[in-house]
């Protein structure tokens, strides 16, 4: 309770509403937050995308032009081939299929025996040129983690866009149909779903039972897990955030629902993010605001991930989005 006391005290005395959240650690028994072994590499393509999402962190979108070169694609597979202690590729965008790299890095990424994870928004499935994108990521066994804010069309074209929810049932009907979802099939098929508004997730196995059973009676459609992810108060969510009046009373909340047991299992812990450009950042978050990790690192500086580990970790006050209630991360719940 003092904790949070102390953490709302610098909220609402206005300080650019920026609750200091290692000094909630601190109050908490924490040390300094430290990455320990460096298992995931997550990979961000760049800010171009189909689609332009309310909530959307990265603030990606048709317009955006940062994409990542081949150049910095190929150091990055030898970073990899150096660090064995990495088990998963993770990448993400923008619409990471968009750019001209991403079936190279996956086909690299397999070839090295790494598991790869795909965060699609689904919809690029449908994009000129990209038809046969479904067939390409089962062929190589790629885990989907796919955006679907809700099982309901009013809800998802609200906060992703006119005709998104139709385009992404077709997609998961596809996705299905190659065995994605289905069990013993090796074809992993997750979904993510974020909150409307200013609130924290529903319990995650409770709302996956129901997503479970919706999409099935209504569209035939099964899938593994559902993650429940909280929006971060950055970029383009942060922005709703203010001009909806609602910045202070949403990072009230994550403060006072800071959860100490979320933090052994936080995703910097074992994560390494690396931007489009090369930079080397704690998690995809602090890509988007450009907090860099201790050091000021780029894939140039570094002979494998592997020197990563057991660094000081950047932290910032959106990181009590990570740790409200039951935790938030690119894998859903941490309890």
């Amino acid at each position: 309770m003092a904790t949070q006391t102390k953490a709302l005290h610098i909220l609402n005395n206005h300080e650019l509403l920026k609750p200091d959240f290692d000094s909630t650690l601190r109050d908490y028994g924490f040390g300094t937050l430290r990455r320990s072994e460096v298992t995931t590499l997550q990979i961000n393509m760049g800010k171009v995308c189909n689609q332009a999402c309310h909530h959307c962190h990265v603030e990606a979108g048709p317009k955006r032009t940062e994409s990542m070169s081949p150049e910095i694609a190929d150091r990055i597979i030898n970073l990899v081939i150096a660090s064995p202690s990495i088990q998963t590729v993770d990448i993400t965008g923008g619409a990471p299929e968009l750019n001209p790299n991403f079936a190279r890095l996956v086909l690299l990424s397999r070839a090295l025996g790494r598991h790869v994870i795909d965060r699609c928004n689904l919809t690029v499935f449908f994009e000129p040129g990209h038809n046969d994108l479904p067939e390409f990521l089962a062929g190589n066994k790629v885990e989907i983690t796919a955006s679907l804010p809700c099982y309901t069309a009013e809800n998802v074209d609200k906060q992703r866009g006119r005709g998104v929810f139709d385009k992404s049932i077709r997609a998961l009907q596809v996705l299905n149909e190659l065995g994605y979802g289905e069990r013993g099939s090796g074809l992993i098929l997750n979904l993510v779903y974020n909150p409307l508004g200013a609130s924290l997730p529903p319990p995650q196995e409770k709302l996956e039972a129901e997503y479970r059973m919706q999409l099935k009676q209504q569209f035939g459609i099964g899938f593994n897990r559902l993650y429940t992810i909280a929006n971060m108060p950055i970029k383009r969510f942060s922005e709703f955030l203010i001009r909806s009046g609602q910045q202070e009373e949403y990072m009230s909340l994550l403060v006072n629902h800071f959860n100490p047991a979320t933090v052994e299992n936080l995703m910097c812990r074992s994560l390494v993010s690396v931007g489009w450009d090369g930079k080397l950042y704690d998690c995809d978050f602090n890509q988007m605001l450009d907090i860099e990790s201790p050091g000021k690192q780029t894939i140039w500086g570094i002979s494998s991930f592997y020197e990563l580990s057991n660094r000081k970790i950047a932290t910032g006050s959106h990181c009590f989005g990570c740790t409200a209630g039951a935790g938030s991360s690119c894998g859903g719940s941490l309890q």
